[in-house]
């Protein structure tokens, strides 16, 4: 096994695709065609860590957040990133960072925390724009049909709950080849009519190259007619943030008690709590002061999240609780998930969670 098949699953698990702008994800350190000894599972890459790595014969380390996020313009070992770069390029270790691609995942850091907090019918709470996709193409009626299963097979089709979704509009298309031409259907030089089939299919933007790739392969002509747009549709499964409701509702006190221990936080910050009980909560994983108003929109009566600073717990405005547990307790299950995921999908194969505790803020 190689880095580049570990890579693979985790991009079928968390797209880069569907990462922030503003991050830096994808394998950071490291060649992509190296041989892989073993898997390293952290939320951080410290130095630490990466002897860790070392010690249990580890050569990639699979990192929740980036260890580098801006750009460096020296390798001198003056800062901690800078030193773990270099140790790690000493010692052959490569290094990917997933952040915001598991993120925006329906079932990654949010979806972890709805769970730890027994939350029912999740949802999206910030939906990711401009993810969905159209590919329309023209192929004759003979061939539709084979054409839309494999474009089904190849992730095609798919909108929220429903599969194989389609639609179809036959028509008359016309073509004349020229002398370079080795046309399937008719001969060059010469006007063919032919009956054809207009089959748009909807895609998650992912999938893009894979879907063209498919396109081209099992389609007839020698040249392939098609339009790509991009939709404003939200997407049901991608986006920040999540939110669902709880079986049923508790004292706003007695949910806060039970949200601090099963986050293992040490402390909660929370605003007024103008609400005597809590059943549909919003959460978002690491900073998340952004989420508040559509926190609000959602209905939710409170608000768990990360790194809210004073002002920012105004703006719950009294319509809302807004309560902050800590950046690394909401993020810090991510490990263990990911090293389950990895584990089923590599199962002859060492995946190590970390033991290195990277929290860098303590409490008294």
């Amino acid at each position: 096994m190689v880095v580049q098949d570990v890579i693979e699953h985790l991009q079928d698990l968390a797209p880069l695709s569907y990462a922030e702008d503003f991050d830096n994800v994808g394998l950071l350190v490291g060649n992509k065609n190296q041989e892989v000894s073993g898997i390293l599972i952290t939320l951080d890459t410290i130095e630490a860590v990466v002897d860790e790595a070392i010690e249990k014969n580890c050569n990639l380390i699979v990192s929740f957040h980036p260890i580098i996020f801006k750009g460096l313009k020296k390798l001198t070992g003056k800062t901690y990133v800078e030193r773990v770069v270099i140790k790690a390029i000493q010692n052959d270790i490569s290094i990917y960072a997933i952040h915001t691609a598991l993120d925006n995942a329906f079932t990654g850091v949010n979806s972890i925390i709805c769970d730890k907090l027994g939350l029912k019918n999740k949802r999206i709470l910030i939906p990711q724009e401009s993810t969905i996709k159209k590919l329309t193409t023209f192929v004759p009626k003979t061939h539709a049909e084979k054409l839309r299963i494999v474009l089904f097979e190849a992730g095609g089709g798919n909108i929220g709950n429903y599969s194989n979704c389609s639609f179809n509009v036959e028509g008359i298309g016309t073509f004349k080849g020229n002398e370079d031409s080795n046309p399937v259907i008719g001969n060059k030089g010469e006007l063919q009519e032919e009956n054809e089939i207009k089959i748009g299919i909807t895609f998650q933007k992912h999938l893009e190259s894979k879907l063209l790739k498919t396109l081209f392969e099992n389609h007839p002509y020698e040249e392939v007619a098609y339009e790509i747009t991009t939709l404003n549709n939200k997407n049901q499964h991608i986006g920040l943030g999540m939110y669902g409701e709880l079986p049923e509702s508790i004292d706003t006190k007695t949910f806060l008690e039970g949200a601090k221990s099963k986050m293992n936080a040490s402390i909660i910050r929370h605003s007024t709590l103008v609400k005597d009980s809590i059943k549909k909560v919003a959460v978002l994983g690491g900073s998340g002061a952004f989420a508040i108003g559509a926190a609000k929109a959602a209905g939710a009566d409170i608000l768990i999240t990360a790194d809210l600073k004073y002002h920012e717990f105004f703006s719950a405005e009294n319509d809302i609780i807004v309560a902050d547990i800590g950046h690394y307790e909401s993020e810090q299950f991510t490990k263990s998930f990911l090293v389950d995921y990895l584990s089923k999908k590599i199962t002859n194969f060492a995946v190590i969670l970390s033991n290195t505790n990277t929290n860098p803020v303590k409490y008294l």
